[in-house]
């Protein structure tokens, strides 16, 4: 703790820079950013009271640091699942009412987004199949329409676009079918 009140200090009575002042003390420039900053959080000054202990300056210090962080709220990982698999709805939708919902004591996005994939990481998904070539053909909508317009006529039609595929490795056909 001695190295808080020297960072504390040195902040307050000299013009040194961050990197200075990590020199000074023989620590790195990231712990002294961070002491200041939890000073701050802690809305202390220097000098400091008289009667703070190194004891009672870690606990001030780090006590406020656990009741700022503890007021994250983790998001409902299954609901964003489920909700993704909606048309239109992407991770950055739901951040943002996630963040409406948690009047900003939520993520960041990418802590998010980082969070949200480790958790779907660890979903199982398998689903093993045998097909024989030739024997299955599976097709599927390949999402909104598209525009086709008649050369002659200029008329703009929507077209659907599906996919199919062959129940076996490497046979596949990419077709169009109007509407």
């Amino acid at each position: 703790m001695r190295k808080i009140r020297d960072v504390l200090r040195y902040r307050s009575t000299t013009d040194l820079s961050l990197e200075a002042i990590a020199r000074a003390l023989k620590i790195s420039k990231g712990v002294v950013a961070k002491y200041l900053r939890l000073s701050e959080a802690a809305s202390m000054g220097w000098p400091l009271p008289e009667d703070y202990d190194d004891l009672a300056l870690e606990r001030l210090l780090y006590r406020q640091a656990k009741a700022r962080s503890s007021s994250f709220i983790e998001p409902d990982y299954a609901r964003v699942h489920q909700e993704l698999k909606k048309k239109g709805v992407t991770l950055a939708l739901l951040r943002e009412e996630y963040r409406q919902a948690t009047r900003e004591r939520g993520d960041q996005y990418t802590a998010f987004c980082t969070r949200y994939r480790a958790w779907a990481g660890k979903l199982k998904r398998s689903m093993r199949q045998i097909h024989r070539a030739g024997e299955n053909l599976f097709a599927d909508y390949a999402g909104p329409t598209v525009p086709i317009i008649d050369g002659q006529t200029g008329e703009i039609r929507p077209s659907s676009v599906f996919v199919a595929v062959l129940g076996a490795p490497n046979y596949t056909e990419i077709g169009h079918k109007r509407i």
